[in-house]
């Protein structure tokens, strides 16, 4: 603490010497262990505290407890700001919730002193060790999670300078993103070196692989395939994975990356079924059926999966897909869907009104207009979006839900 003050930075991290020593100097920068005085009239507290893995692997919130309780103690005897309202802004990773049954509370007006209102958000940081200071400065994004004006305004002004566009999210957003963002970057590490490994026992430079690899922007390093919905499938992807998985097992190079994926698209489908199972109903429309919109290819379709193994909990399943049509239904697409649903012109309607007549649950993967055009003017008890873009007057109904939000 006595080094900071003279302007000395207790970390080390590229930037970050210049930036302590500068602001000390400008008298802008204190450091004290003193809350009650740190208090004293300030806006914005920041919770920047460590929130460790405990033994079991979850997230131990000591820190940010003691730190809450100190800040809410202190506020008994340090002087509001002159605003008449402060915001509690925590910067730690904390899980979705911690904010809402850990932070609030404490801060709740029956549980305040005289002249304090407090306002609590979460504005997660994205900062890497060893660039951290060029991180802060030019974000990927600025998130904002509150349900407090003043607070939220706060922040706003206290971010403005970066220059950045600042999402303003619920609570529970601000606080799973972190988590999110944080294991994407963790898979995209692991895939990389299973495919190096891989690869290298084929005499193949994955480097080169995944230079190239990240030059498609169109779907590899994209917005592509990272909408929350139902499972993956078609004539591709299970074929290359089970391939990979193949030549893994061939060169005794261990894939768990590559295996788990399989493993958990499975997972997806099995979910659904036992969210299906879980209502009670029985009628059961399927709108949409190859693996994918507006083609009619069906190969290994998760939606054929589905309703196979709707059709084996006894359930009445009725199906329409727009553009696999029970009329032009020939060649490879009849055989595989005769190898997989019996009698399947019973089960193929030829309109969305015939597939959703008297059916109490909807599972919906099509999102083609005139399907959802149907589906507002007749509307099941249920309606399960595996699509994730149905609209929002399909959002409004009574019993919509999403399989994934």
């Amino acid at each position: 603490m006595e080094g900071l003050r003279r302007g000395l930075s207790p970390v080390v991290e590229p930037g970050i010497a210049d930036l302590v020593a500068a602001g000390v100097s400008s008298g802008r920068l204190t450091a004290t262990t003193d809350i009650g005085a740190a208090l004293e009239g300030a806006d914005l507290s920041l919770i920047c505290v460590g929130t460790p893995s405990t033994p079991r692997g979850s997230t131990d919130l000591t820190f940010l407890a003691r730190a809450l309780t100190d800040l809410r103690e202190a506020m008994a005897w340090a002087r509001p700001p002159a605003s008449g309202h402060h915001g509690v802004v925590v910067r730690s990773t904390v899980p979705p919730g911690t904010g809402e049954t850990a932070v609030a509370p404490l801060f709740a007006p029956d549980r305040l002193p005289p002249g304090w209102s407090v306002g609590t958000a979460m504005c997660p940081e994205f900062l890497r060790e060893g660039s951290a200071v060029a991180d802060f400065y030019d974000p990927p994004f600025v998130v904002v999670g509150t349900e407090d004006e003043h607070t939220r305004s706060a922040v706003t002004q206290l971010f403005a300078g970066l220059g950045a566009d600042i999402r303003h999210v619920d609570v529970h957003t601000a606080e799973a993103l972190k988590y999110a963002c944080n294991a994407f970057h963790a898979v995209k590490i692991t895939f990389a070196n299973e495919m190096g490994r891989l690869l290298a026992q084929f005499g193949v430079d994955a480097r080169r692989v995944m230079d190239i690899f990240c030059e498609d922007e169109k779907l590899n390093i994209s917005r592509a395939y990272l909408r929350p919905g139902f499972a993956f499938g078609g004539s591709c992807l299970p074929k290359d994975l089970r391939a990979l998985q193949d030549l893994a097992r061939m060169a005794a190079v261990d894939v768990p990356l590559l295996s788990a994926t399989t493993a958990s698209n499975e997972l997806v489908v099995r979910h659904v079924v036992d969210r299906v199972l879980a209502t009670g109903l029985t009628r059961v429309c399927l709108l949409g059926l190859s693996f994918k919109m507006n083609t009619d290819d069906v190969r290994e379709s998760p939606s054929v999966e589905l309703a196979e193994r709707l059709l084996g909990k006894g359930l009445d399943v009725r199906i329409f897909d727009p553009i696999v049509n029970p009329e032009k239904l020939v060649g490879a697409n009849r055989r595989h869907l005769e190898s997989r649903l019996t009698h399947v012109n019973r089960l193929l309607a030829a309109s969305a009104e015939e597939a959703l007549a008297d059916a109490d649950i909807a599972l919906v993967t099509c999102a083609e207009p005139g399907v959802l055009a149907t589906l507002l003017a007749h509307p099941p008890q249920v309606v399960l979006d595996m699509d994730g873009r149905l609209g929002e007057r399909l959002e409004q109904l009574p019993g919509y839900e999403g399989v994934a939000w």
